[in-house]
């Protein structure tokens, strides 16, 4: 039977509840939707769940989610990544919220709607503003004698992973994620 073709059917038997479907679609799309949240939490510092975390809780309930019924334009592989890359979204979204809110006094921030932020177009003069910031926090990392400083947080302004930024610089990850933090540091201390 082809690829397409088991999918489908353990879609099929996964809204049967099925606990085998549930361990074959597992082993399909699991360690997808661990790097799919990898890229999403990338950026965020002392967050309380990783990735896996993420992943785990969003397969879950896909899980549940098909053998309720509530995804009726679910059929097949096609439809299936979206659907986990969505919910896997929600579940990091979840992750950062809660992060932000124990950071913040339990929540006591602005009441802005999201969509009201991300439909305004930045004014030239917060352009100005921002470029001038950005330069004064790329001077305090060269201040560091470091010029790997620099590179990791242009490349990580430019939306790359660290995974992908360890590739670039020939490292591992782990040195980027320290390279990460020391740069939190030095821009939190001044």
């Amino acid at each position: 039977m082809s690829t397409e073709g088991s999918i489908t059917k353990w879609i099929s038997r996964l809204r049967s509840g099925e606990d085998e479907a549930a361990e074959r679609l597992w082993q399909a799309y699991f360690a997808r939707m661990v790097q799919h949240a990898e890229g999403m939490l990338d950026t965020a510092q002392n967050r309380s769940g990783d990735e896996e975390d993420a992943a785990l809780s969003a397969f879950k309930s896909f899980c549940f989610g098909a053998r309720d019924g509530r995804f009726p334009h679910l059929v097949d592989r096609g439809n299936l990544w979206p659907l986990l890359v969505a919910i896997t979204s929600n579940k990091c979204v979840d992750i950062v919220r809660h992060d932000q809110r124990k950071k913040r006094g339990g929540g006591a921030i602005e009441n802005l709607e999201f969509i009201d932020v991300i439909d305004r177009e930045p004014t030239p003069e917060f352009v100005v503003q921002l470029k001038d910031e950005l330069d004064r926090l790329l001077v305090r990392l060269d201040s560091t004698g470091d010029p790997a400083l620099r590179s990791v947080a242009l490349s990580k302004l430019d939306g790359m992973t660290s995974t992908e930024i360890a590739a670039k610089m020939g490292c591992v990850r782990r040195t980027v994620e320290r390279k990460l933090q020391l740069i939190a540091e030095v821009w939190e201390a001044g």
